[in-house]
């Protein structure tokens, strides 16, 4: 009795230990995207329901790009992503938040419109939630999948409706959802962003499939010293954009549903915010400034 009892014990421990550790093993993958990349984008068609569809061209691309953890807490990490142009030109590109267990997702719908549905607990166990946001930190979109750690592999799988990606949004209107396939791999050299999508034209009588497509987005580490402007950049402005993040938290906690004008009296949301972050360096704006002055802006794009 007394061996039955230290063997059940002896498990008990284990399995506590193993449910720590496969966290901890999450945690480290995803901090292991942060870092200084040259990335690469290649995008093809491959298959149409329509045999009169004409494949657009294939879309190749490149930059330096700079991942940086903005956030790191037990059970969320934030990496910001800034895209640097040349020696003097930063752009503050996308953004990925990662939740443990998080309770909601926001679904995209269409016409840059989210709702948000309640996830269950055993839907939420053992899962992470990516948010992938926009250059002003409004949303893209959200999914939930397990990281997976086996034969010296780790990565991450999920599926998600989004809007156009940047590449395409202003050139196409025959389809307004991208369902993402997502895979995000680690690589002994960084990681890669591989993707399964399909085009659809969502409308009231349903969905139809235009095209899909394959996706690769190598991450490969490059130099850290290339990026010496990208950090001196970014250390002028993190904190407005941590100010306006807030903001944003305080929306999506409020929102059951979210709209967001692709434009207002002729400008984007990210003109203003961009313009906001250059005159709150330059004043040295107090964070309750930064956030009344975001606050008014982006209440303004959000449709009611």
């Amino acid at each position: 009795m007394k061996k039955l009892s230290l063997f059940l014990a002896i498990c008990a421990v284990s399995l506590g230990a193993s449910a720590q550790s496969k966290l901890e093993q999450d945690r480290q993958a995803i901090k292991a995207l942060a870092g200084y990349y040259k990335v690469t984008f290649n995008y093809a068609e491959t298959f149409a329901t329509d045999t009169a569809y004409k494949f657009y061209p294939r879309y190749s691309s490149w930059g330096n790009e700079a991942a940086i953890i903005v956030e790191d807490s037990p059970k969320k990490i934030v990496i910001q992503h800034l895209l640097q142009v040349d020696d003097t030109t930063v752009i503050k590109h996308w953004r990925e938040d990662w939740v443990y267990e998080a309770p909601s997702l926001m679904n995209y719908d269409k016409d840059n419109a989210w709702k948000k549905v309640a996830l269950s607990p055993a839907e939420t166990k053992g899962r992470w939630v990516q948010t992938v946001l926009q250059v002003d930190d409004s949303p893209r979109y959200q999914s939930i999948g397990t990281w997976v750690h086996v034969d010296g592999r780790h990565q991450w799988q999920s599926e998600a409706d989004s809007p156009l990606p940047r590449r395409e949004y202003t050139k196409r209107k025959d389809y307004n959802v991208l369902r993402r396939g997502n895979r995000v791999i680690l690589t002994p050299n960084g990681w890669m962003f591989e993707q399964d999508n399909k085009k659809i034209l969502r409308t009231a009588e349903g969905d139809k499939l235009i095209a899909q497509e394959k996706g690769y987005e190598e991450f490969t580490k490059i130099d850290e010293s290339k990026f010496a402007y990208t950090k001196t950049w970014w250390a002028s402005q993190q904190k407005y954009w941590g100010d306006v993040r807030a903001v944003w938290d305080g929306v999506f906690a409020k929102s059951g549903n979210l709209k967001v004008l692709e434009k207002k009296d002729g400008k984007r949301l990210y003109q203003q915010l961009f313009d906001l972050g250059d005159q709150s360096v330059k004043e040295k704006w107090s964070a309750a400034k930064n956030k009344e002055e975001a606050s008014k802006i982006i209440n303004a794009y959000l449709a009611s």
